[in-house]
């Protein structure tokens, strides 16, 4: 007597794993910490510093091409992000601030870039070492601006409220300037690249399950929602992408411009 055997069961749609996007393989056997987001940052920043030189080593008095392009990126920078919070130091620190916008644009763009698809910045490490060195430059240039006790007492203490207060609101303001401070500047930053990045990854992967792998009349419309869901995602995620980098070199310039001169 034959046994029945039952049919396979079909494959299901799995939804892809935060294990499965961001633990990535190294890219060399042996090298464990040479991964697709350290080359993606390498990559990064040297297109940012050719660019740039590209721009800017041979200026012309009126400006064509790619230095007309970076131009307005720096004028964007100077406008929107130095001189609300650094005044007349403005010019100063452009630099920095124009460095720290473009690389951290490049690194949330390459998210959406066929291929590469990956923002640098959804790996915690990346932004926490940006925010990191501008902690350590604020805290460095309020000491030597305003000195050791002053800086800390503008902080803490500012004038004109009563003592008691001060009970209150200077552990606040210290674990606030010293500690959630440089957390967030970094976790804002790592969060929404995080975020996008799983979104894109499912609806891509939703298109592609269901319109390629497993395709069938009652799955087809549910592909085409992902593919129309990816793009517009995309086009949202763009969007995001660019604002981080804003709100990232925006920070930064405000916690420069508070070292520089403290608001009490």
């Amino acid at each position: 007597m034959s046994a029945l055997t039952a049919p396979a069961p079909a494959p299901q749609f799995q939804a892809p794993t935060p294990e499965e996007l961001f633990n990535l393989p190294p890219i060399i056997p042996g090298v464990e910490w040479f991964t697709k987001p350290v080359l993606l940052a390498l990559l990064a920043a040297v297109l940012v510093i050719g660019v740039t030189w590209a721009a800017f080593g041979n200026p012309k008095v009126v400006p064509r091409g790619v230095q007309n392009v970076v131009e307005y990126g720096y004028m964007f920078v100077r406008d929107q992000v130095a001189r609300p919070f650094l005044g007349k130091d403005a010019d100063r620190w452009m630099g920095l601030l124009v460095s720290l916008f473009f690389l951290v644009l490049v690194w949330n763009l390459m998210g959406v870039v066929p291929l590469l698809q990956f923002p640098v910045a959804s790996h915690i490490a990346f932004p926490a070492v940006l925010a990191i060195s501008i902690y350590v430059l604020k805290v460095y240039l309020g000491i030597k601006h305003q000195g050791g006790v002053g800086y800390f007492k503008n902080m803490m203490f500012p004038p004109g409220l009563p003592k008691g207060i001060y009970v209150l609101l200077a552990p606040i303001e210290f674990l606030s300037n010293m500690i959630i401070a440089p957390f967030t500047h970094a976790v804002r930053l790592f969060a929404n690249m995080f975020a996008g990045h799983m979104l894109l990854a499912f609806f891509s992967m939703v298109g592609f399950w269901f319109l390629f792998e497993q395709l069938t009349p009652l799955g087809a419309p549910v592909g085409i929602i992902g593919v129309v869901m990816t793009i517009i995602f995309t086009a949202f995620e763009m969007f995001i992408q660019f604002l981080q980098a804003f709100l990232f070199a925006m920070l930064a310039s405000m916690y420069i411009g508070g070292a520089l001169h403290p608001d009490h």
